[in-house]
C-alpha cells in the first residue's frame, strides 16, 4: 500500500510536542513492514541549512487560498528510509516558531490545499492520506469537495487522527469564504456551535477517525473530555477507533543509551543504581534510601499539576524526593521554584526543555508521577517503564491502556481512578510499601522493562485499518 502521512511537524525536522515523535516514528515502522509510507510537512524556518542541503526541488506551483494564488515550492528528501515532502512558502513558514501566529488559519489552509495539489506533480499516488490534528483537518474536506472526482484522485481514502481534541482550529465564520474558499452550500461540513471548526470538518468527511489510544476513543464521546465535539462524535462512532501510540525503542534504549551514567537491561538492571546515584548528585538531591520521584511534563492544568501542588508537602513528609523538569504556566513554575528553595536537598526543579536531563530522569528516578486530568496517549510513562522507572498515574486515556496497577500479579505500575489528590497519595503510599521491599520492587522493575510499547505493534494495527479501507495487501 501507499500511504501519505500529512502533519504539521515531525522529528528530526521540526518539533513542538508529542505529535512530532509520532510522525517521525510511525511511518518508519509502516515502511519497515513492506509498505510505502511517505510524509509531507511545511518547510519551516526551523529546518536548518544542513537538512535543506539534502533536499531536492521537485516543482514550483501556485495554490489557491480562496481568491488568491500563492507560490508553493515542493521539495523532497529521504531520512531514515522514509521519503519526505516539504511545502515551501516563506511568507507562511519562514517564521520563528511553528504555531501561535494571528494567521495560523490561513497558513494551514494553504498547506492543506498544497498537499492535494502536490499529488499532481510527484510520482506518487497514495491509497491513503492519513491527516493529523487540526492543522491538516481540511485535507479530507477539500478532497471531498474539489478532488474526489478528478482524474488520478479517485479511490484515495482519508484517515484523520485526533492527537488532542482540545485543539480544534476554531475560527469565525468569515474564514469560510475569505480564506478557505469553500462554497456556502458546503458550509454545514464545518459550521459548529456558531463557529467554523476545522476538526469538525474532518470528522464529517474522513473515511475513518482514529485517536492515539483505545481509552481516548471512547472518552471523547463524553462531554467531560470531548471539548464540545462529543455531540458530533457520538454520531460517527461507526468510523472511530483508538490505536495506541508507541515509542522509538532504538532511541529510548537503556542498553545502548550513551547519555545515561550506566547501561542496563531487563535481565540485569544493576546499572540503574549508578544512574540513580548520578541523577541525585547532578540534581543536588540527598536521596539515601528514599524513593526519587521524577516529573517530566508541561506545567499546565490538564497534566494534574494542581494535584501535585495541593499535597506536595505531604509527599515530602512521606519521604519522597523530587527531580522536576518542565515549563509552562507561570503560576506552576513559581510554585516549583518555591518548593526547590524551601526544600534544598529534597527537591530539584529545572525550568525549560532539556532532553538530556529528561533521559537521565527516566533512567535515574525510582518512580515517575503522571496524575493527568486527561492524557490522550502519553509517551513519558512508556519511556519511564522502558528504563525501569515505575509510573504512578491516573487512569485516563493512554495511561489507563499502558499502566496496570500492581494490585494484581501482572502489574507494571500504580494507578488511581478519580481526579483527587488524596487518591494520588494513596497510590504513592502503596508504591512506597513495595519500594521498601526490594525483592518485590525488583520484580516490578523487571515487569515494567519487559513491556513492549514499540511502534511495531501500533504499525500493525494501522496497516490493518488501511487494508480494511482499501482492500489491498
Amino acid at each position: 500500500m501507499k500511504i501519505l502521512y500529512a502533519a504539521s511537524e515531525a522529528v528530526p525536522y521540526a518539533a513542538s510536542g508529542g505529535l512530532a515523535d509520532v510522525v517521525g516514528s510511525l511511518p518508519k515502522a509502516v515502511c519497515e513492514k513492506g509498505h510505502d509510507c511517505r510524509i509531507v510537512l511545511p518547510l519551516y524556518k526551523a529546518i536548518g541549512e544542513e537538512m535543506r542541503s539534502e533536499m531536492t526541488l521537485l516543482a514550483n506551483i501556485t495554490v489557491d487560498v480562496s481568491w488568491r494564488k500563492q507560490y508553493c515550492g515542493i521539495f523532497t528528501a529521504e531520512k531514515n528510509g522514509v521519503t519526505y515532502y516539504f511545502i515551501d512558502n516563506e511568507y507562511y513558514f519562514a517564521r520563528d516558531g511553528l504555531y501561535g501566529f494571528y494567521d495560523d488559519c490561513e497558513r494551514f489552509v494553504f498547506f492543506d490545499r498544497a498537499v492535494l495539489e502536490m499529488l499532481k506533480y510527484i510520482d506518487f499516488k497514495p491509497d491513503i492520506i492519513n491527516c493529523n490534528d487540526w492543522q491538516t483537518a481540511l485535507i479530507p474536506v477539500y478532497y471531498n469537495i474539489y478532488y474526489k472526482y478528478q482524474q488520478d484522485f479517485n479511490d484515495i481514502k482519508t484517515v484523520f487522527t485526533i492527537h488532542n481534541i482540545e485543539y480544534q482550529g476554531r475560527y469565525g465564520r468569515e474564514v469560510l469564504n475569505e480564506l478557505m474558499g469553500i462554497p456556502l452550500y458546503n458550509s454545514n461540513l464545518l459550521e459548529y456551535d456558531g463557529y467554523i471548526n476545522m476538526v469538525k470538518g474532518a470528522i464529517e468527511t474522513a473515511d475513518r477517525l482514529t485517536t492515539v489510544s483505545p481509552s481516548y476513543a471512547w472518552e471523547i464521546l463524553d462531554a467531560w473530555y470531548g471539548h464540545g465535539l462529543d455531540r458530533i462524535l457520538v454520531t460517527k462512532q461507526y468510523k472511530l477507533s483508538g490505536i495506541l501510540n508507541g515509542i522509538d525503542t532504538d532511541v529510548y534504549n537503556p542498553e545502548t543509551d550513551d547519555i545515561i551514567a550506566a547501561n542496563y537491561s531487563a535481565s540485569d538492571f544493576s546499572g540503574k543504581l549508578y544512574c540513580r546515584r548520578a541523577l541525585a548528585e547532578e540534581a543536588g538531591i540527598d536521596a539515601g534510601d528514599s524513593p526519587i520521584i521524577g516529573i517530566v511534563t508541561r506545567f499546565v492544568g490538564h497534566k494534574g499539576i494542581d494535584l501535585i501542588r495541593s499535597v506536595f508537602e505531604e509527599m515530602l513528609s512521606m519521604g519522597f524526593k523530587f527531580v522536576v523538569l518542565g515549563s509552562g504556566e507561570w503560576v506552576y513554575e513559581e510554585f516549583f521554584r518555591e518548593m526547590a528553595a524551601r526544600h534544598k536537598g529534597a527537591v530539584s526543579v529545572n525550568i525549560g526543555f532539556m532532553p538530556e536531563l529528561a533521559r537521565k530522569i527516566y533512567a535515574g528516578a525510582d518512580m515517575f508521577l503522571m496524575p493527568s486530568h486527561s492524557e490522550p496517549c502519553g509517551l513519558a510513562q512508556m519511556v519511564a517503564m522502558r528504563y525501569g522507572t515505575i509510573p504512578v498515574v491516573r487512569e485516563t486515556g493512554g495511561l489507563r491502556d499502558t499502566v496496570r496497577d500492581n494490585g494484581g500479579e501482572n502489574g507494571n505500575g500504580f494507578t488511581f481512578k478519580t481526579y483527587n489528590a488524596n487518591d494520588m497519595l494513596d497510590a504513592l503510599r502503596r508504591a512506597k510499601l513495595i519500594y521498601d521491599d526490594k525483592s518485590q520492587w525488583n520484580d516490578l522493575i523487571g515487569r515494567a522493562m519487559q513491556c513492549d510499547y514499540s511502534w511495531s505493534s501500533s504499525a500493525d494495527k494501522y496497516i490493518s485499518l488501511y487494508r480494511e479501507l482499501t482492500n489491498k495487501e
